[in-house]
């Protein structure tokens, strides 16, 4: 069998969407589901645990290739503590946008992504599945939204109000984070040619999930 026939990649900027509705998708149709922003937010989370700095591509590389994780149901272990909400702040995710600019740590992490491809299928989610990961992937997807549309699902996610200083901080941080990962010289998050745009400003989980399955029908 050619396992690529069983291969949805997502790709998109942070706080989009595109792992809930890359998990659902993978459920919907039996395959695995790869988050592959966890582990370059396990990598970054491991470097400070370590004190390692964001900027050292060559330790970051290092502490990537042995990463202490373990993937369960619903937790992700980093050395055996359960790190399943540190690694989803903020403060993480820039530093995983800073380790992910290095083509060494970016090299350490890609094997370990693809070995996630089993008979079962996958869909993998992330700002290189379809361009680095995974570029003969059945489908391809880039999911995005406006920034301000992540900023306001992210502040309904942690409970604070859509306005305010707290607010503006998170969409200052996103559109940080966007800029960062358009321009690192790696792997540049963008939408492929051969990638289907889906949009979820206005779209409801369930409406962007049917439609990533009705791609995946016609294919």
């Amino acid at each position: 069998m050619n396992l690529n026939r069983k291969i949805i990649a997502i790709d998109g900027p942070s706080a989009s969407g595109k792992g809930t509705v890359a998990s659902r998708v993978a459920a919907a149709l039996g395959f695995d589901y790869l988050d592959s922003g966890a582990l370059y937010r396990l990598t970054a989370l491991y470097a400070q645990q370590q004190s390692v700095s964001w900027e050292d591509e060559d330790a970051v590389a290092g502490l990537a290739e042995n990463l202490p994780v373990v993937f369960e149901a619903n937790i992700i272990r980093l050395n055996g503590q359960d790190v399943s909400d540190a690694i989803r702040s903020e403060e993480i995710g820039m530093g995983a946008s800073t380790v992910a600019r290095f083509p060494k740590v970016r090299a350490a992490l890609l094997q370990r992504q693809r070995h996630f491809l089993t008979d079962k299928g996958l869909v993998g989610d992330g700002r290189d599945m379809g361009s680095v990961v995974f570029p003969d992937a059945a489908l391809k997807v880039f999911l995005t939204a406006s920034a301000r549309i992540r900023a306001e699902r992210r502040a309904a996610q942690i409970g604070i109000p859509t306005e305010g200083v707290a607010f503006e901080r998170i969409l200052s941080d996103i559109e940080t984070r966007d800029e960062a990962d358009r321009r690192r010289a790696v792997a540049p998050l963008k939408q492929l040619p051969d990638a289907y745009l889906l949009d979820t400003s206005d779209l409801s989980i369930e409406q962007a999930v049917k439609k990533v399955l009705d791609w995946y029908a016609q294919i």
